[in-house]
């Protein structure tokens, strides 16, 4: 009888196999869902034109200090972040456009990554049990009500940050600045302390003082 060849798969080949499909399989995310609210035409169109125009995230600095400041913020981010994001270049161009969002919107930086935290684990392809998706956990109306109705879209990095900036700027000006009330609204959970707090406690692990001494 003529013998088959058999393939010895070695323990790199299998963890890596393993590996190739995790990372096409969506993940489970622990977040509430945004409630889909009417909203004004003046309001539609300008959330819809806040999230059009996907330009590169690059930073532009007014001066060689805050420019310093831009890439000390980025060591200390990516080194905090490397244990959730091993590729250096992934871990990098996530933070650059992180950074280039929540600065777009006028929010906190630390705020952002708090609650990409909470929502999704820094997980680029999450899907929670109420359907959001990625990073910020945005559920898919929002494509339909502000973006082209690609809610696949969701699972582009940049696209999704975007939302999610805008979306929560959206929030917070419904809410007259009150952050508190704006989280809740973000996760479909106003009015209760869960959620927002959860984020503001996350935040203050991505707090960065500029004038902080360097460690040697």
């Amino acid at each position: 009888m003529r013998e088959v060849p058999v393939h010895v798969v070695t323990r790199r080949q299998w963890l890596g196999a393993l590996s190739a499909c995790a990372a096409s399989v969506a993940v489970p995310a622990w977040a509430g869902a945004q409630l889909e609210e009417p909203l004004v035409d003046s309001v539609r169109s300008a959330l819809s034109a806040a999230v059009g125009d996907l330009a590169p995230p690059e930073p532009v600095f007014v001066s060689t200090d805050a420019r310093m400041a831009y890439l000390r913020w980025l060591t200390t981010m990516s080194d905090k972040l490397h244990r959730r994001m091993p590729d250096w270049e992934v871990r990098c161009d996530f933070l650059q456009t992180v950074w280039y969002e929540a600065k777009r919107a006028g929010l906190e930086v630390s705020l952002v990554m708090g609650l990409i935290q909470v929502e999704s684990g820094f997980r680029k392809f999450a899907v929670s049990v109420a359907g959001a998706r990625g990073y910020m956990q945005i559920m898919p109306f929002w494509t339909r009500v502000i973006g082209d109705g690609d809610a696949g879209k969701l699972f582009h990095m940049q696209t999704n940050l975007r939302f999610g900036c805008v979306i929560l700027r959206h929030y917070l000006e419904r809410e007259r600045g009150d952050l508190f009330m704006a989280l809740g609204r973000y996760n479909g959970s106003r009015g209760k302390d869960k959620y927002p707090n959860l984020v503001l406690g996350a935040q203050k692990q991505w707090l960065f003082d500029p004038n902080a001494p360097r460690k040697a």
